[in-house]
C-alpha cells in the first residue's frame, strides 16, 4: 500500500515536470469521462499521458491518489472561475446555494467522471490524507468566497466559524453526490437536499 503523497504542482521545480503532471491529470479525466472509475488504470493513464509507468507512480503512488488529485484540480478550477465574477445572491445562503448548484450541475453533466472522482474519495484511506486535505482546502476556499461575498479577500485566513460551516456544507454536498452516483437519488433531489441543508445551517 502506498504511504507517500502525490507530487503537487508546487512540489515540481521545472515547467517540464509541471506539464507532465498536467498531462497525467488530463489523461485521468479523459479516461474517467469515457468509462468511469474502472476505466482509470495506471498503465492506460501512462500511455495516454505519454509518460513511463514508473514516472507516473513517482507522481501519483496509486489510482486513488491520482483520482483524488484530479478532484482537487476540479474544485480549484471551479473556485478560480468564481473569482472572475460577482457571485449573485442577497445573503450567504443565496450565494452558497448558487455555488453548489452550479458546481453540482457541472459534475452531473459528466456522470462517468463524477462517479470516478466520488468513488475515489470514498475509498481513500489514511495514505491519501494529503490529497484529501487539499480537496478540503479547495472546497473551503470556494464556499468561503460565497459566504463572504464582496467582503472576500483573496488569501485571507477564514475564521474558525467559516471553516466549520464550510466543512459541514462540504460533507453534506459530497454525501449527496455519493447518493446520486449510486443511483439512490435523482439530480433534482440532490438540489433540494442541498437547498434544505443550506437553509438550516445559514438562516
Amino acid at each position: 500500500m502506498a504511504t507517500v503523497s502525490s507530487l503537487t504542482y508546487d512540489d515540481l521545480g521545472s515547467a517540464a515536470q509541471r506539464d507532465r503532471r498536467r498531462r497525467i491529470l488530463d489523461a485521468t479525466v479523459s479516461l474517467a469521462s469515457k468509462g468511469g472509475f474502472d476505466a482509470v488504470q495506471m498503465r492506460a493513464v501512462a500511455e495516454l499521458a505519454d509518460v513511463a509507468l514508473g514516472t507516473l507512480y513517482r507522481y501519483f503512488p496509486s489510482k486513488i491518489h491520482l483520482l483524488v488529485s484530479a478532484l482537487a484540480r476540479q474544485f480549484e478550477e471551479t473556485e478560480a472561475n468564481l473569482g472572475r465574477r460577482t457571485i449573485p445572491g442577497e445573503d450567504p445562503a443565496d450565494r452558497v446555494t448558487y455555488v453548489l448548484t452550479r458546481a453540482t450541475r457541472g459534475m452531473q453533466r459528466d456522470p462517468n467522471l463524477t462517479e470516478a472522482l466520488t468513488r475515489a474519495f470514498m475509498f481513500a484511506d489514511s495514505t491519501v490524507a494529503g490529497e484529501i486535505h487539499v480537496v478540503g482546502l479547495k472546497l473551503t476556499a470556494m464556499l468561503n468566497r460565497a459566504l463572504q461575498g464582496e467582503q472576500y479577500v483573496e488569501g485571507a485566513e477564514p475564521t474558525d466559524r467559516e471553516i466549520a460551516v464550510a466543512r459541514v456544507i462540504s460533507d453534506v454536498w459530497l454525501a449527496a453526490l455519493v447518493s446520486w452516483v449510486t443511483g439512490r437519488t435523482t439530480a433534482e433531489e440532490v438540489s433540494e437536499h442541498l437547498e434544505t441543508a443550506v437553509e438550516l445551517i445559514l438562516r
